[in-house]
Parts: structure tokens; sequence; C-alpha cells
């Protein structure tokens, strides 16, 4: 039976049981209401019998699932052993590497068995007759423990348990995972991103690293070949993904809080209605597209403008990556921006007003400083999808690992790298393939950094303006 047909019935299980369980004790309370005895009525009336039916539902659904994610979780490597010790016992060797051949093994389908070798014939048969008994295992234990937990549950459920405490406990460990989710995923990135960047580091030293200022990645196969220095001094693209970043905030920043202030102070509602949705379109773009406007429209328009006024200009120049970046990242600034603007109180615009300031003297003095705590988070919103961003420095600014604060140069980044060193088959044993990792840690350590930075503007400003 699949995954899919088990939770079907074991959906259908705990609805049967809340259904059940909360006819058993509305038949209880109506019981109970034809009882003269007054104090027994009102004590049988403490909790809803909705709330029953979920403490039976949940009685019936939460053990069953539990023992499904762990039978799914240790069925994969038991059936693997099982494999293993059969092709012992049937002297099967293996001469390629092993996790290949049960790769192979598990990929293969009826139609390739005609041509297959007899013995991995007879490993495909094996393994399909212990998926066969695993599968079969795992409908049997599941749905017999769902069915004994119903049972159980509807015995279990009374008018004198607290029946809603219950359920209002239930539903708050359910939340406190699901908010565990996503710590224990950071977690998880960082202890990986780690772990990989200390068996590179371990190769090449942390100080030429983060201090080399030359960049070539290829390792040498032989000793006598030619071109592969394999260094590895990120210098060059931590820059380079500074400069297409400050580049963006350049342009995005100026005119996303000026169109926030605009959209939220000047326009009419008529308007705003209509320039605020289009204006965030902009964040629906992919970046693909962006990506094919900045290298077809934005770098040969900018190399021509600068050769017409004497300039070299790079075909791929972290300038046209920049901007056409900023352009993208404008919703991020102005759709935050107009948000805590318009929350800032009326009061204290005609406060201001009142005391005798301009409009405009209003905004600046008043007006931006209230709300400077958003505006730093929209900008650090901003600045976080401009460093990730990967395809627009593709398509625009190129793979050149060039050490150079000129924006008319090429230039590459850091995220850049890392889907260029893990494309395609790639070996996790080599310095080459390592390095990804360390720069995902860095620009992780640099990201934080700015997310400190951001927070203590956002804590002084709040503090002073709250």
């Amino acid at each position: 039976m699949t995954i899919s047909a088990i939770l079907f019935l074991l959906v259908l299980l705990s609805a049967f049981s809340y259904f059940m369980g909360r006819q058993k004790i509305h038949a209880v309370y109506q019981q109970q209401r034809q009882n003269v005895d007054t104090n027994v009525r009102s004590k049988a009336k403490f909790t809803l019998p909705k709330y029953f039916g979920y403490v039976a539902a949940l009685w019936s659904l939460v053990p069953a699932l539990l023992v499904l994610l762990v039978i799914e979780v240790v069925d994969a490597p038991i059936i693997e052993n099982q494999l293993t010790e059969y092709m012992v016992q049937s002297n099967i060797n293996v001469e390629e590497n092993f996790d290949l051949y049960l790769n192979e093994i598990h990929n293969m389908d009826a139609d390739y068995l005609t041509d297959a070798d007899p013995a991995k014939v007879k490993v495909f048969e094996k393994l399909n007759h212990l998926n066969k008994i695993a599968s079969t295992a795992k409908s049997v234990i599941v749905l017999a423990l769902a069915i004994l937990m119903t049972v159980f549950g509807l015995k279990k459920i009374t008018v004198g348990i607290p029946a809603r405490q219950y359920f209002e406990k239930a539903i708050e460990i359910i939340l406190l995972l699901a908010a565990s989710i996503a710590v224990l995923t950071t977690v998880g990135i960082v202890l990986s991103v780690f772990f990989e960047s200390i068996r590179f580091f371990g190769e090449i030293p942390v100080v030429d690293f983060m201090f080399g200022t030359q960049w070539s990645p290829q390792t040498a196969i032989r000793a006598d070949q030619v071109g592969s220095s394999a260094a590895f001094g990120a210098v060059p693209l931590f820059v380079g993904t500074m400069l297409i970043s400050f580049v963006a905030l350049l342009v995005a920043v100026p005119l996303g809080l000026m169109s926030a202030i605009f959209l939220s102070e000047y326009a009419s509602s008529g308007f705003r209605s209509f320039a605020k949705p289009v204006l965030e379109i902009l964040a629906g773009i992919p970046t693909v597209v962006y990506g094919f406007f900045a290298a077809l429209t934005v770098a040969p328009f900018i190399r021509e403008l600068g050769q017409s006024i004497g300039l070299s200009v790079a075909s791929e120049s972290a300038l046209a990556a920049g901007l056409v970046m900023g352009i993208m990242i404008i919703p991020f600034v102005s759709s935050l921006a107009d948000d805590v603007i318009s929350a800032v109180p009326q009061a204290m615009r005609e406060g201001s007003l009142g005391l005798g300031a301009t409009k405009s003297e209003t905004i600046v003095k008043v007006l931006i400083p209230a709300a400077l705590p958003g505006i730093v988070g929209g900008v650090l919103l901003a600045a976080s999808r401009a460093i990730g961003e990967t395809m627009i420095v593709v398509m625009a600014a190129g793979l050149a690992a060039n050490l150079t604060v000129n924006p008319l140069n090429a230039v590459t980044t850091v995220t850049v790298q890392i889907v260029t060193l893990l494309t395609g088959d790639q070996e996790f044993d080599s310095a080459k393939t390592l390095a990804a990792f360390a720069l995902g840690l860095m620009l992780f350590l640099t990201t934080l950094v700015l997310n400190i930075i951001a927070l203590h503007v956002v804590r002084k400003y709040r503090e002073q303006y709250d």
C-alpha cells in the first residue's frame, strides 16, 4: 500500500473517531439533561462535545503518524542491509562502486531485465520482494495501531476529562514543532556548510582563502599539467559581490524611498491603488528575464555610451548587472517603506504642520525618522536579495574573477562561483568542489554581520521614536 493510501485511510479513521467521540459525549449530555441532579448537569456542560471529538481524533491519528514516520526513516537502511547480506550469501561480487551498483538496481525496470546481467536480475527480484514485505508490514502495523488507538481513545474520553485543555495543549505542541522546523533547518544548513568548509580549510589555509587576491579553482590532475594554478583567494569574489550590490542599492534605495514617499504622502488614492501594484509587479518578474534584459539591452547601451565619450566599458560590466539588479529590488524598498510611512500616526503629521513646518520638512524631520526602523528593514531585505542574486550576474557580469572596484569592468560574485563549482557531476573530495561550501560559509557570515548592524540601528531608533 502506498503512503498516500495509508494517509488517506488514517484521515478517514480520525474523522470517524471525531464523529463517534462527539456523538458519545452528546448522548451523555442528552441523558444528563433528564437527570434531576443539577450539580451533575452543570458539571457535564463544562466542555463542548466537539473537543472530545478532537481528542479522539488525535488519539487515532498522531501515534499512527509517528510510527509511520519512524518506519519511513528506518525502512531504506534495513532493506539495503538485507540486500547486502543476500548478495554476500549468493556470492555476488560487485566490481564497480557499490553505491552505483545499488542505484542501478533501484532504477531497473521490467523492460531492462531481458538484457541485464543474471546476477543483477536476481538482486532486482530480491529487492522487489523485500519492498513488498516492507510495504505490507508498514501498512499492517500503522493501520492496526490506528485502529487500536481509535478504540482506546473512544473508551478514554468521558465527561470528566478536561478535553478542551488536552486539545489546546496538543495544538500548542503542533505549533511548537512547526516553529522548530525553521530553526532546525537553519541549524542543519549551517552545520552542513560548516563541516564541509572544515574539510576545505584542511587543504587550503584560511589566510590564503580570505586574503588571497587570485581566484583560479582549477586543480591539476597531473604534475605536468598547465593552466591549473589552483588559487583560492576569495577577495576578488567578495569585492565583486559588494561592488554589484552597492550599485544595485545605489539605484534601489533612492528610487524606492522616493517612490514610497510620493505614494504615501502626495499621490491620490486612485493613483496609489494603480501605481503600487504595478510597482510591485517588478518583484514577480523571473530573474532570468532581468538577465536577458541586462545582457541584450542595458549592457550594449552602456558599452556604446561609454565608447561615445571615450571610456572603455567591458561587454559584461558590473554597472550593467548592478543597474538591472537595482531595478529588480526597488519593490522591496518601496513597498516596505510605503507601509511603514503610512503607519506613522496622523497626529505626528498634524503636530508638525501645526508648528509651522512645511510638508517636505515634516517628511524629512518627522516621518522618515519615525519610520526609520521599517525603512532599514526594507533596505536590509533588498541588500540580502542583491547579495544572493545569481542569474543577472551570470548573464550580465560574467565569470571573470577580477579584483577591481571599477564598475565598468567585468567581475563575478560569490553566488555565481558557487553555482559554477557545483555544476555537473562532482566528487566531494577535491578542493575545487569544497571551495563552494567555504564561499557559502563566508557569505552566511557576511549577511549575519549585516543583520546584526541593521538590528542595532532598528533598536536604537525604535527606542528613540516609540
